[in-house]
């Protein structure tokens, strides 16, 4: 058992909750007669959502376990692991969570730690449940079906998330953890990026290839070769002389640059030589061993061996602060990359070794890989400013994200790009995250839709994969479908690894060049209504991408689709996932549908059935879905360029001729433009034929110059006789319509001033 006088962990996130009164909540928590059980049910269809029997709960110093049963098998959540599918199955699967440096593997702990779980109720209903733990742990899934949750440290603290819709317990969830952050508009454009580029040369050259084929492409990042022996703050003179002028130059051509730093400080440089090193010993900013006050070291990137900093303690805050603002002053970047931040060692834990004892090898360890609390990381007897290292190991890459957050807002003025390998409950508040070091594989082309799905319901919907995977080589055709898909993740990056052939969409020739052109300037010409999902996500808590499940709930068969997925409620992508593949099957759930390139209507025999949908080697299938209004934009070959362009809305009609939709608009960097209303927001509303836009808030006046000069309306049932924009007639030779219902409109019309169309 355990002294209950002792004061146990507990994971210092504030989570925030609206008090209910018991009478007014919607759930009710009943005990059984004979106090064997309790139970969570939902008020309003009686169903269980929660049943423990507490002969199934342990509570001992250092193992916790407890049981429930779950109303069905349609479970989403979990991480981080490698998914082979979005809905679990349920056949005594366990997953362990403990950050670790792994690549990709199915059923190993991963970089981060999210143990919460959404269910889909056999009524349609949703509920998410957070267990918010951080110390090592593992839950099994069980056919009953039913959770079984283990975990060696903290206290069991359930949070239930009472939908009833999958997106209402996203909103509630991430009200509770904090919502996510409002990326800058120039983050939504392509990045560019490996760990390879010999040299700067190399590095230009392949950016020359990008900008030669005309390839939309926003973000270089930087990875460990700028760095001089791949040591935190520094460049390498040689290889990447001129490194401080070129990002410079970048800027001046609207582009933007992320530079990467990693979380371990080599200690063994000439005394006085490394300023990180001697600043962070000054400051006792160091992860320390068990006695508190020596420095665990370690081994990693850098030459010699390492410390590691605590970003739990106040100090190490200042200390990185100062570091990363300095060296703002040497290379003006625009945002900050926090690799192998789990933390990553190459040692079993730090030198010479962890001793032998309960908190290094603990009486049980969750179903993590090796089995080791210490493996690829510190003892965990460590000391952190919050305790042992055995309770904050998975609060590291966490606990550095904020602060990184909000140095990069300081030194740059602007708002803060942070992207995060390790993450925890609450990462989206400040950061974005990829899905770490996948392999140039078929499979993991699809896992990456997975898992781009479940980090949308983890509150972190700024994700990506590493376009074409980071490690092997890739081939033409996988590397080809992977940059259609990838076009299309919240956050787009095509990045591998030294030592593998480059696989920039430039490298591999014109035609390459010309579909990956192609199918870039599609992600860009919808950026506005990317964005738009991103603001509603900041303010709302909304998911950004969302499965087939999450808008169809009471479709079963779109329980399990994880091959498509949908960008906000209207938009589907159904990439190609499979080798020497031209078709792709497309289930299409209850609704109307067009096709994006043609807007030709699906065909209604296709709805609730999977349909072959014809995709060349040039193409990645899209569609719209009805009843929407999708706000876009001119594409250019950078977001700095595009955002001067024209828009355009294109309405997609449901069956009753409606439609509606939104736009965002700021200046797409600046910090708390939505908190100090600086921006614009049009609602729009397509009904009886006619369009009417309403001008929720007109407060950023760059918007001022901007313009409407196109309209596109899909699943019109009538040829129309007329059209008037704004009370004025537009001639026959600005519009043209298409027998499929499709009418393109050529307009001119402020972008601020309410916009009504009218169709006779």
């Amino acid at each position: 058992m355990y002294d209950p006088s002792q004061k146990r962990f507990e994971v210092p996130l504030s989570i925030d909750a609206p008090g209910v009164a018991a009478e007014d909540a919607n759930y009710d928590v009943q005990f059984s007669s004979d106090s064997s059980h309790f139970q969570v049910k939902r008020k309003s269809t009686g169903t269980v959502l929660w049943d423990s029997p507490l002969v199934d709960l342990f509570f001992s110093n250092q193992y916790l376990q407890i049981t429930t049963a779950v109303p069905s098998t349609s479970v989403y959540g979990f991480g981080e692991q490698e998914h082979v599918s979005f809905k679990h199955n349920m056949d005594f699967v366990t997953y362990g969570m403990f950050s670790r440096d792994q690549p990709p593997t199915p059923l190993a702990n991963l970089y981060g730690v999210h143990p919460f779980y959404m269910c889909v109720e056999d009524d349609s209903n949703a509920h998410g449940v957070l267990l918010l733990n951080s110390n090592a742990q593992d839950v099994s899934l069980s056919p009953n079906p039913s959770l079984t949750f283990r975990t060696i440290g903290g206290i069991l603290d359930f949070y239930v998330f009472l939908g009833p819709t999958p997106e209402n317990v996203i909103q509630q969830y991430t009200e509770a953890i904090g919502r996510p952050h409002m990326p800058a508009y120039w983050s939504l454009g392509f990045h560019l990026s490996r760990w390879g580029y010999a040299s700067l040369d190399v590095l230009k050259n392949t950016a020359k290839r990008m900008h030669h084929y005309d390839i939309p492409f926003d973000v270089q990042h930087f990875d460990i070769d700028y760095m001089d022996h791949r040591l935190d703050f520094t460049y390498d003179k040689t290889n990447y002389a001129g490194l401080p002028e070129y990002i410079k130059e970048l800027k001046t051509a609207g582009m933007h640059s992320v530079i990467i730093l990693d979380p371990f400080i080599s200690k063994d440089e000439e005394p006085g030589t490394y300023r990180p090193y001697d600043l962070g010993q000054e400051m006792g900013v160091w992860i320390n061993n068990s006695d508190g006050v020596t420095p665990a070291i370690g081994k990693s990137l850098p030459p010699g061996y390492s410390v590691f900093p605590d970003y739990t303690n106040p100090r190490t805050v200042e200390w990185w602060t100062q570091l990363c603002l300095e060296f703002k002053d040497v290379l003006d970047y625009d945002g900050i990359w926090i690799d192998m931040n789990e933390p990553s060692n190459d040692l079993t834990g730090q030198l010479p070794g962890c001793a032998a004892n309960d908190i290094n090898d603990p009486p049980y360890i969750p179903s993590i890989t090796d089995h080791s609390l210490a493996q690829k990381t510190l003892c965990p007897d460590s000391r952190t400013y919050l305790g042992e290292h055995y309770n904050t190991h998975s609060l590291f890459g966490w606990s550095q994200t904020a602060p990184t957050f909000h140095v990069v807002q300081q030194a740059t003025g602007k708002r803060a790009f942070v992207l995060s390998r390790s993450t925890f409950v609450g990462s989206g508040k400040h950061a974005g995250h990829w899905l770490g070091d996948n392999k140039s594989q078929w499979k993991d082309m699809h896992y990456s839709i997975i898992g781009m799905l479940e980090f949308n319901l983890f509150g972190i919907p700024f994700v990506g994969a590493d376009i074409c995977g980071f490690s092997s080589n890739t081939t033409y055709e996988l590397c080809l479908r992977w940059m259609q898909l990838g076009s299309f993740y919240p956050f787009s990056r095509n990045h591998n690894a030294e030592g593998n052939a480059a696989q920039d969409p430039a490298v591999f020739g014109a035609e390459f060049a010309k579909i990956a052109r192609a199918t870039l300037r599609i992600r860009y010409s919808l950026l506005p209504y990317l964005y738009t999902l991103f603001f509603e996500s900041h303010v709302h808590g909304n998911t950004v991408v969302r499965s087939l499940m999450h808008e169809f709930t009471s479709d079963q068969q779109t329980h399990g689709i994880d091959t498509a997925f949908l960008w906000g409620p209207a938009f589907m992508v159904a990439p190609v996932l499979q080798e020497a593949t031209r078709s792709v099957d497309v289930y299409f759930p209850e609704a109307t549908w067009f096709d994006y390139y043609t807007g030709r209507k699906i065909p209604s025999t296709w709805h609730k059935t999977y349909a072959t949908v014809y995709a060349p080697l040039n193409k990645i299938p899209l569609f719209i879905r009805g009843g929407h209004i999708l706000p876009e934009q001119a594409p250019a070959s950078t977001t700095t360029k595009s955002r001067l362009n024209p828009f355009g809305l294109i309405i997609a009609l449901d069956e009753h001729g409606e439609a509606s939709g939104s736009l965002f608009w700021d200046d797409g960097d600046s910090i708390d433009t939505i908190e100090n209303e600086n921006y614009f927001l049009a609602k729009y509303t397509f009904s009886a034929g006619h369009l009417k836009t309403e001008i929720l808030k007109n407060g950023y006046r760059g918007a001022d110059s901007l313009k409407y000069n196109k309209i596109t309306i899909l699943g019109l049932k009538l040829r129309p006789h007329a059209v008037a924009v704004n009370g004025g007639a537009v001639r026959r030779d600005a519009f043209s319509y298409e027998l499929n219902g499709k009418l393109v409109l050529g307009i001119s019309a402020p972008l601020t001033h309410e916009l009504n169309l009218a169709i006779y």
